[in-house]
């Protein structure tokens, strides 16, 4: 693999706020279907290294299309067969190890190999279909250059772990308590955005069990438009536009348009600026949580504990009550 495509995880540049962001390409082999060798991704965000595939130790009793376990820099993580979940057979083996970082847990995913990293705009990638590579893929983005156009699957990377390690991912349970009702205005909601089904299963979940009414949405795009038809509403009702929307709940990573725009968008208009905006990613780190601030969230909060969700939403709305 090339050497500049591990350097360039390593010194990634900080692309927040620009709507544009880096994707790291790989290929898992054949499709079993049609044999056809598709290009995935995943955003470099979420990448702590590549590495050459290292000595991997089986573990009895491991759940399926987990290979083992493998020592990274003094930490043992379950290495996931990727192409094995997607249903690929790589040509020449499982050659590289993607460690990513996820929902604060630390996994690697098996690939076959790694091409690049492309740095593109959030406008490139296009929201997929829920069935794609079965529920597996959020978004698809488009690689123009010069002479030609690729297309490359952006894999839902919540729903690759709840499927394969369950224990990982914190559910919510519909008995589960997250809090007492926020007790919204009359006629008010929650608007949500996130592009991953699995994300989106369990916001819905934690707002329902805080009796909060919401619209759920999928790209910031899409939550864009429909906080303009809300205010549109709200006018023709001689309302204001915070007695429709009481607060605004976004990830960061979607297709179209991502979070720290979204956010940047309704801090600077007028008609929302009042209206608390929450950002929940699986994105760790101090510079998105700064970034977070300087385009005018008033919170971050990293997924996902149902309960810090509620109290973190439950505060923001308390600021601004």
């Amino acid at each position: 693999m090339n050497s500049s495509v591990l350097q360039e995880v390593d010194e990634r540049s900080n692309l927040a706020g620009t709507n544009k962001f880096e994707l790291l390409l790989f290929r898992l082999g054949e499709e079993n279907q049609s044999s056809r060798r598709e290009l995935f991704g995943i955003n470099v965000f979420k990448v702590r290294e590549a590495l050459v595939m290292p000595q991997v130790t089986v573990m009895p009793g491991a759940p399926a299309h987990v290979l083992g376990v493998a020592n990274i820099r003094g930490q043992i993580i379950p290495v996931i067969d990727l192409p094995g979940v997607v249903g690929c057979t790589p040509r020449t083996g499982l050659n590289i190890l993607i460690v990513t970082e996820y929902e604060r847990s630390v996994q690697g995913f098996a690939v076959e190999e790694v091409e690049e990293i492309v740095r593109l705009e959030w406008g490139k990638v296009l929201s997929a279909e829920a069935n794609a590579v079965g529920g597996m893929v959020t978004s698809i983005a488009r690689l123009e250059d010069d002479q030609t156009t690729r297309l490359a699957l952006v894999l839902d990377v919540e729903k690759v772990l709840r499927d394969v390690l369950p224990s990982r991912v914190h559910e919510v349970r519909d008995d589960q308590p997250v809090g007492t009702a926020l007790g919204l205005k009359p006629g008010a909601v929650i608007l949500a955005a996130d592009d991953s089904f699995v994300a989106r299963t369990q916001i819905e979940k934690t707002l329902q069990s805080l009796h909060a009414p919401f619209i759920s949405t999928k790209t910031g795009k899409e939550a864009w438009e429909r906080i303009q038809a809300l205010a549109r509403e709200a006018k023709a009702e001689g309302k204001r536009v915070e007695d429709k929307v009481q607060l605004v709940l976004t990830d960061l990573e979607m297709p179209e348009m991502d979070g720290f725009t979204l956010t940047r968008k309704i801090k600077q208009d007028e008609r929302f600026k009042n209206i608390p905006v929450v950002i929940h990613s699986s994105l760790s780190g101090s510079a998105n949580e700064d970034h977070a601030r300087s385009v005018g969230a008033d919170a971050y909060v990293a997924k996902f504990v149902a309960e810090e969700l509620g109290q973190t939403i439950r505060k923001a709305i308390a600021a601004h009550a």
